[in-house]
């Protein structure tokens, strides 16, 4: 049945950003100065949420072109590319693990996009706000509840939320200035 992935959630575990490191460091290495930067994204880079344990990056390319000349080689070492994946001006990739569990997603961006800034907001955003990173776990935990096998589904259901708490970030950001880390 499509989009009957089932909905893992697991306590934040102080390994995700050491393996979101090696990932990077992996990226790097297969595709050599097609990357500007990697950061680390989402739910597995904000300490103490859960989380689905799979890790997100978000590298950062000159051109898409740079992207795209780079398939190969990530296919290389075993990311599925899927292209824009529903977002344009983005090149998405996920990785497996041997025994087919999901390790990582790779959203890749232009420099000038704009989804830069909202996801590196969103991650800062809740890193510094310990009582709203409660709140979307509590907010992953309904999520689950409703659709604990369909990862789609879930997803759905908290888009809500994250889009609302997002444009709260990118506010929040404009005060503070854009953030350096990954």
């Amino acid at each position: 049945m499509i989009n009957s992935i089932p909905v893992i959630l697991a306590d934040y575990d102080t390994e995700w950003p050491h393996r979101a490191q090696q990932l990077i460091g992996q990226l790097k290495a297969t595709a050599p100065n097609t990357f500007l930067n990697t950061h680390h994204i989402g739910s597995t880079a904000v300490p103490g949420l859960i989380a689905k344990p799979i890790i997100d990056l978000l590298p950062v390319v000159n051109t898409l072109a740079d992207a795209d000349a780079a398939r190969a080689a990530l296919e290389s070492i075993g990311y599925e590319w899927h292209g824009e994946f529903g977002i344009s001006g983005r090149r998405y990739c996920r990785l497996n693990d041997v025994s087919g569990n999901r390790i990582s997603h790779v959203h890749i961006f232009e420099a000038s996009s704009p989804h830069i800034t909202r996801h590196i907001a969103f991650r800062d955003y809740l890193r510094a706000n310990p009582h709203i990173t409660a709140t979307y776990a509590e907010e992953k935990r309904r999520a689950r509840t409703l659709h604990p096998y369909s990862s789609r589904a879930y997803c759905d259901a908290k888009s809500a939320w994250i889009t609302r708490t997002q444009a709260e970030a990118m506010d929040w950001v404009h005060q503070i200035g854009p953030s350096t880390d990954c």
